[in-house]
């Protein structure tokens, strides 16, 4: 049975659809997919070189009990990482439960009380500005704790206002944070040289202020990452790029090695560090998750592709734009609609392989702002490097897509977005025309 007739007679996908579909496909595979197969070479050889490297063997999968003192599998995650990331050092652990408990981690270890700290990319994702106690007023807010924050607007064309972050900072400035991924914001993805130009600049005039960048959605899109081109710590979640599809749970932070220990000290406790902390057995799944994460990346990006220039050429306002060099695996589409929001979480949910049948609904989700619908029919729950979708209810009513383990699922994602759609704003009249 040919591809065509699968999707057409078994997922109900209309001729005029996968027609139009594979003609813009055609197209986006010329231009772009060459680059980033570039990438993803260079970058799966970067986490084999870094296994090989670091003597990673088959007894390193094995784990054990109680505190965990010796777990040598832990050991061996944490200094691949930190040669993957070019770093002194690196905290990887399941106990880390998302990308904002890892930045949280990151902050309340470097900061004390009286320390001030400045988003230098405007404002940043929403579950991190209640971290900052800026949202919520939740326990153990960052504020609460006495720690300064403010944050610097980006400028009209969406790049880092340099001159306005340096003189912003002052003698209670400890740490500047950078956030890569495009979060809940409709700016592109920062690049690397946008990072390490802004990086240098700042550091002519303020060398040892730290800097952190989340890297969150980020990994393995480029062939450097922000620990190469001057951050003190770079930030991310086990359940997007870097896990590959294939980690449990957990986050990862590197960077150098005294950040390293001061955040182990707030993980575990003062004086046992890095030094417990069981795994439970996911060391394999991690490594291998690791091992995996180029590739998997990579079809991630081809998939949003896909959608931006689907998108695009039904008239929606993209981001990043199909030109852009792109910095994450997000793509944002402006719908200034909530209804075809929700309805493109919904074909997303149901073009899954796991709960295909569930309908997705906007929910007040702890640590959000507003309502937020999420689409995510993943084997691993919550996991948005497989292929997911999410966003505020909120004008201008943004969904943000991303994730897809393999390109052939993130296609099949739009296919059904157009199914469900060809009702609304006259996409029925442009696919069949």
């Amino acid at each position: 049975m040919l591809t065509e007739e699968i999707l057409c007679k078994q997922f109900g996908i209309s001729k005029n659809v996968y027609d139009y579909v594979t003609k813009i496909e055609s197209d986006i595979k010329e231009k772009y997919f060459d680059n980033i197969d570039k990438i993803r070479e260079c970058n799966q050889y970067k986490v084999i070189s870094a296994m090989q490297e670091n003597r990673l063997d088959y007894t390193h999968f094995y784990w054990n009990t109680g505190y965990g003192y010796g777990d040598i599998g832990r050991e061996k995650v944490e200094s691949i990482f930190a040669s993957v990331f070019h770093t002194e050092d690196a905290l990887v652990r399941p106990s880390i439960a998302s990308g904002t408990h890892a930045l949280y981690l990151t902050l309340s270890g470097i900061l004390q009380y009286g320390d001030e700290a400045i988003a230098v990319t405007g404002k940043p994702y929403d579950t991190l500005l209640t971290v900052l106690g800026e949202e919520n007023n939740e326990p153990c807010n960052l504020k609460e704790a006495g720690i300064i924050y403010k944050e610097v607007a980006l400028k009209e064309d969406y790049s880092i206002d340099i001159e306005t972050v340096i003189n912003s900072i002052t003698e209670k400035t400890k740490l500047l944070m950078f956030q890569r991924s495009t979060g809940y914001s409709f700016r592109p993805a920062f690049t690397m040289e946008k990072i390490k130009e802004a990086i240098n600049k700042i550091r002519e005039t303020y060398p040892d202020i730290y800097i952190m960048v989340d890297n969150c959605y980020g990994e393995f899109i480029d062939t450097l990452e922000p620990s190469d081109v001057g951050a003190d710590v770079t930030v991310g979640s086990l359940i997007k790029n870097p896990g590959g599809g294939i980690a449990l749970s957990g986050g990862y932070i590197a960077g150098k090695k005294a950040i390293i220990d001061r955040i182990a000290n707030r993980l575990t406790a003062p004086g046992v560090g890095k030094e417990i902390g069981l795994t439970f057995g996911t060391t394999r799944n991690t490594l291998q998750g690791l091992f995996f994460a180029p590739h998997i990346a990579s079809e991630a990006l081809k998939g949003a592709l896909l959608f931006g220039g689907v998108f695009n050429s039904l008239g929606y306002e993209i981001t990043p734009k199909l030109e852009d060099k792109r910095s994450d695996i997000i793509q944002a589409i402006k719908f200034k609609n909530p209804d075809l929001v929700i309805k493109i979480c919904e074909a997303i949910q149901a073009a899954s392989p796991v709960d295909a049948h569930v309908t997705p609904i906007p929910w007040d989700m702890p640590g959000y702002t507003n309502e937020v619908i999420m689409a995510s029919g993943a084997f691993v729950s919550g996991s948005s490097i497989e292929l997911s979708a999410d966003a505020p209810i909120r004008e201008p009513y943004i969904a943000y897509i991303q994730g897809g383990l393999f390109y052939d699922h993130a296609k099949l994602g739009v296919m059904f977005s157009l199914q469900k759609m060809l009702e609304y704003d006259g996409i029925g009249s442009k696919i069949n025309n």
